[in-house]
């Protein structure tokens, strides 16, 4: 008999496998207890299940079925791993027993939940078997059989097990095919050359049956148990379970729910799809990373990349079961220690974002439906006449031909290219849309797009060859092949030709799921095992083609099926390397679909929300999830997409998108404009005031960016990244940060003039006034009329800003204000970084600025650390200093006596310093 067991690194039966050791021998099978109990509580558990389950039955006058044997009664609910995970199945005793599984039925949940798997794997249920294992220069390679078929078609015997030991806080592991080669994410990852000498980690396994148990060294915590179930790998179902050290798991997008995950028996379902943002739905992205905080406050990262319909199924054990239906098993697993490391460690492995262009963290305007270019320029002045920060113009489908890409309604739209002129002249940029799918109706040789695409192959192909049609917003539509190099030659030479008449400074690119208003093609999906795979993961229609192609699609590198996940990814790659040839400048991508690795080449916004306070809820832990996905440009469409807007819900959308890193306006036709334009005087005024102050926070939040760039960090940040050691903090995703300084608590509902926030440990400055607030780590009521967010100053920080314009262009221009916030031990700290906010890889060829600011012993020092002439063009002019305890007698800059005020709330402010950012400067309060 086989047992699924806890090993533990005192139980001889597993092969303790350590960094520095020799290739390890197994030592025995090991017939130990099943992982969730312990040896002396057998009996005692064997009688309590089995009592439970008579008195049910005769509670249920007998539904439940004959009694099951001992070996499954073991088993408690929360540990029973699905055996028979196939929806739209009533799982019979009978179909469950045939795949050699466990039958118990429980009472069924409430509606719309899932509840307990009726069908269960048992303890001596068969798996692998770990055969053989040797050292490598990085790790060790294995070698697992299965000597029992299991219940899906095509399951292989043999696998080969990779280890690498990649640096003291990654580890990867990964499971193929030993005989075959099978299709891998066409993905960059970085190779390492040698193996880590002080792992943080130990990592054991149990030979039969096989499984991996990774522990922190330094807690002894188990990070990964996988002898919780049977792996099972067939060719197209690939099973592999864990337990989980806690219940705050978090990431595994794209989904709409709070931050962090329920695991009362939930799945999440990863196949790109084209619906509204809806709880439990697969929405339009696919990332398999989950972070998962331990006690004590440590965290860990698990990173599955493979890019397969995908599901992975939480339960209250904690455990967690990652189904796939192609590719392989890659796992990278990250250390941390705290969370804020595991997501750059994650994206060591993914690739950090690119540096944004300043403009692209202005204020953007958009609507669908604004009718003319004419309606659009409207806009623009009625912005510019109240003095209302504006950076981006955008255009939806409507400015198009017939919704055909790369055309432009000569009759409605036929200024267009007069906006862009004047939007240029006035420090502004325009942005437009795109989508993937390419008309496919046109007369012969009257739309280049698709008699090029058709002439040179670039189309996805059905499986007879010929171009897959489907219906997208022009009709009838063919799909562009982004795994094609030569595709993204032609998709540069189409925009191309559109700039030379209207030269658009980004791109939004939408629908590339790909959406698709038929199910599969115009002819729907031959038969096959593409279109109707042995397993369909949990998606929306139970189809994989449903509102999409045909996952039997042809592609140039692989079939649809595993690539349909990367294709958001594909399509951004080719369009940020079409801008960067056309404008010669950092691109600006926003894209609708996104897999790991978007923020080399893109933004990404939330897709099509609604006109609700929920909506403007749920959009926090969407932005906070694509921080952990190391995407951070990132927003929701504010004020809702669809449905009809109000002046309460859109001034407090308002006040919380001006703290999205990606800051929209975006609206749906048909329904009441709701620009800030649009609103009475109090609620226009207070949309305006809060964008001056995301603007005079440019500098700030610019240097966030960059950081992100460099090093992984996230902009927007759950509190819990400043604070795991506060579990209190774990769970909030009504709030959150700015970098690790600026704490944001919005008004999420109606008709109130105060808000509840978690108010970490510490001192906190109220951003506008300075007076501080001294918090035990607490909820605290604080004021917010319909005019005014709450924005607290952590102590120990210092923030750049700046004196804020209606354009990023003109701000950039304004004389900066350094706003310390001191520490209880009177120190603090902060850092600027300064370009020309456009040019390509500017602090790669070191054509920038970079200003440390530190505060000690009453001293103010500026620190240039780097320096080039666009940091000439900027002065420091003021220094606010919050929290100093005694009115000073006198004030010192670079030893000069300087004027200065000094309020009761304990704010020091020095005006009229005059200090070029180029030079360094100190300044003493005595």
């Amino acid at each position: 008999m086989k047992s699924y067991q806890k090993l533990t690194t005192t139980q001889p039966a597993a092969c303790r496998v350590e960094e520095e050791g020799a290739a390890a021998v197994p030592s025995g099978h090991g017939k130990l207890a099943p992982w969730w109990v312990g040896s002396g509580l057998l009996v005692a558990a064997v009688l309590l299940s089995t009592i439970t389950v008579w008195v049910l039955r005769q509670v249920s006058g007998g539904w439940l079925g004959p009694t099951p044997p001992p070996k499954c009664l073991l088993v408690p609910e929360s540990h029973r791993f699905d055996c028979y995970p196939e929806r739209r199945v009533v799982v019979t005793q009978e179909l469950c027993e045939s795949r050699g599984c466990c039958f118990i039925q429980s009472p069924p949940p409430a509606q719309g939940k899932q509840g307990v798997p009726w069908c269960f794997y048992p303890p001596d249920f068969p798996s692998y078997t770990l055969e053989s294992l040797n050292q490598t220069a990085l790790g060790m390679v294995g070698l697992l059989v299965r000597r029992e078929k299991a219940y899906y078609p095509r399951d292989i015997e043999k696998l080969r097990l990779d280890v690498e030991f990649e640096t003291d806080t990654r580890l990867h592991i990964k499971i193929t095919d030993a005989a075959n080669p099978r299709y891998e994410v066409p993905f960059d990852v970085p190779r390492v050359m040698k193996r880590a000498e002080n792992p943080i980690y130990s990592l054991n396994f149990s030979w039969d049956p096989f499984g991996v148990l990774l522990q922190r060294k330094a807690t002894g915590t188990v990070l990964l148990n996988t002898t919780v179930a049977p792996l099972i790998f067939a060719d197209q179902f690939l099973q592999i379970s864990t337990s989980l050290p806690s219940k705050f798991l978090y990431g595994l997008g794209e989904h709409r729910g709070s931050l962090v995950h329920s695991l009362e028996w939930n799945t999440l379902t990863l196949w790109a799809r084209d619906v509204s943002p809806t709880e439990s739905f697969n929405l339009y992205g696919a990332h398999p990373f989950y972070l998962l905080m331990e006690e004590g406050g440590n965290a860990h990262g698990v990173f599955l990349l493979n890019s397969n319909a995908m599901e992975v199924a939480l339960q209250p054990a904690p455990g967690l079961t990652w189904r796939t239906i192609g590719g392989v098993l890659d796992f990278y697993i990250f250390l941390g220690p705290d969370p804020s490391m595991v997501i750059q460690q994650y994206q060591q492995v993914i690739g950090f974002p690119a540096m944004p262009p300043i403009w692209a963290l202005g204020f953007h305007l958009c609507r669908w439906g604004y009718g003319s270019s004419n309606e659009t320029w409207q806009t623009v002045r009625a912005m510019r006449n109240y003095q209302i920060p504006q950076d981006a113009q955008w255009n939806d489908i409507d400015y198009m031909d017939g919704y055909r890409d790369f055309t432009l309604d000569s009759q409605k739209f036929a200024s267009l290219p007069s906006l862009v002129e004047d939007l240029h002249k006035h420090g502004q940029h325009y942005v437009m849309i795109l989508d993937p799918g390419i008309s496919s109706t046109s007369p012969h040789g009257s739309y280049w797009p698709y008699d090029e695409g058709l002439k040179r192959g670039l189309f996805l192909n059905t499986t007879q060859g010929q171009p897959l049609i489907g219906q997208v917003w022009p009709g009838f539509t063919a799909f562009a092949d982004f795994s094609n190099p030569d595709t993204h030659q032609w998709w540069l030479e189409n925009l191309q030709h559109f700039y030379a008449h209207v030269p658009f400074d980004g791109l939004w690119i939408d629908m590339n799921e790909p959406s698709n208003f038929m199910d599969g093609s115009e002819d729907g999906c031959p038969p096959g095992e593409f279109d109707s795979p042995p397993y369909t993961p949990a998606v929306l229609g139970d189809s994989l083609s449903a509102k999409t192609v045909c996952a039997s699609a042809k592609q140039k590198v692989s079939v649809h099926y595993n690539l349909h996940n990367l294709y958001g990814l594909m399509e951004a790659k080719a369009t940020a390397s079409a801008l960067i040839k056309i404008r010669g400048k950092r691109p600006f991508v926003i894209s609708r679909s996104t897999f790991p690795s978007q923020a080399r080449y893109s933004g990404h916004w939330l897709g099509d929300n609604r006109s609700q306070w929920k909506d403007m809820y749920y959009s926090i832990p969407g932005l906070l999830s694509f921080s952990l996905f190391g995407i951070p440009l990132v927003g929701a469409d504010i004020c809702g997409f669809s449905g009809s807007t109000s002046e309460e819900l859109c001034t407090r959308w308002m006040q919380l998108g001006a703290f999205y890193p990606f800051a929209r306006n975006h609206n749906t036709q048909n329904e009441k404009a709701q620009d800030p334009t649009a609103f009475s005087p109090a609620a226009r005024t207070a949309m305006k005031d809060v964008l001056l102050t995301r603007y005079s926070l440019l500098p700030f939040l610019y240097t966030l960016f960059h950081r992100a760039h460099l090093q992984g960090d996230t902009v927007a940040r759950p509190l819990f990244f400043e604070f795991p050691w506060d579990v209190a903090t774990w769970e909030l995703d009504r709030q959150f940060l700015w970098g690790r300084s600026l704490l944001v608590t919005p008004v999420l509902e109606p008709g109130v003039d105060s808000v509840t926030g978690y108010v970490p440990q510490g001192t906190w400055y109220d951003f506008y006034t300075g007076s501080s607030v001294n918090s035990s780590g607490e909820m605290l009521k604080m004021s917010a009329p319909l005019e005014h967010l709450n924005l607290h100053i952590r102590e120990g920080s210092i923030l750049p800003t700046q004196k804020p314009g209606t354009t990023t262009e003109v701000t950039r221009g304004n004389p900066l204000r350094l706003i310390v916030a001191l520490s209880s031990h009177a120190t603090a700290w902060g850092d600027l970084f300064w370009d020309d906010g456009e040019s390509l890889d500017t602090f790669e060829k070191g054509n920038y600025s970079y200003v440390v600011f530190n505060v000690t012993q009453n001293i103010f020092t500026s620190t240039v650390l780097h320096a080039s002439t666009e940091a000439t063009k900027v002065t420091i002019d003021t220094l606010s200093v919050f929290g100093v305890q005694k009115p000073p007698s006198k004030v010192l800059l670079n030893g000069q006596e300087k004027t200065f005020s000094y309020l009761d709330n304990q704010v020091l402010t020095v005006n009229d310093l005059g200090m070029s950012l180029r030079q360094g400067f100190s300044l003493q309060w005595l």
